[in-house]
């Protein structure tokens, strides 16, 4: 068995939730991508800006290492909830690349400083601000996942399209017919549940 390198382990599982986030744009038009698909809003688009806003503060501002670049939603006086949906101005494009910069600088940060190296999040309370490293590396993961969680939901309500990539959709069966009938059972299930409740 070989020794494992944990800042490599810690990139795998980051980058496969970035990619996620990312595969799930793909194909949709633009309509689609922004749409709100919950009642509070949850969109595609906006789980990317969200998350390419999570890991420049995280993995930038927390430890000196500011990126340069504007994120407005974000500002004093900015709208509520402004780092969740791409206004109209801001295209797929813009959201995409800006999330493909924040990985960059998230994973400069990561390969310069060790593990154990102690930052402090400017948004949180002076007084129990501090993390280490390895606590923003993983912070930064699990919400990166939950929200490629969020965003399979939310490709799968539109066309059916699930899975973590192309290449690996985790389905326990390809066949509609399956899938019918195994929803099939969970409501029975549910209802009966209900009725015995």
């Amino acid at each position: 068995m070989t020794a494992s390198d944990p800042k490599a382990d810690l990139h795998f599982y980051l980058q496969s939730a970035r990619d996620a986030l990312l595969w799930k744009l793909e194909g949709l038009s633009g309509y689609d991508i922004r749409r709100p698909l919950t009642p509070t809003g949850t969109n595609l688009l906006g789980l990317v800006k969200h998350a390419a806003s999570v890991e420049l503060g995280y993995l930038g501002e927390t430890f000196g290492r500011p990126s340069g670049e504007p994120l407005p939603w974000l500002d004093d006086g900015a709208e509520l909830n402004a780092d969740m949906w791409a206004t109209a101005d801001e295209s797929r494009e813009y959201i995409v690349e800006l999330y493909r910069r924040a990985w960059a600088h998230s994973d400069a940060t990561i390969d310069a400083l060790a593990l154990d190296v102690i930052g402090k999040v400017p948004w949180w309370p002076r007084d129990r601000n501090e993390v280490t490293l390895l606590h923003a590396v993983v912070r930064v993961t699990a919400d990166a996942h939950r929200h490629a969680g969020h965003a399979d939901i939310l490709r799968e309500l539109m066309d059916g399209a699930v899975g973590m990539n192309e290449g690996n959709d985790s389905m326990a069966s390809k066949d509609p017919a399956w899938w019918e009938s195994y929803r099939g059972q969970l409501e029975r299930v549910a209802r009966q549940s209900a009725d015995s409740a």
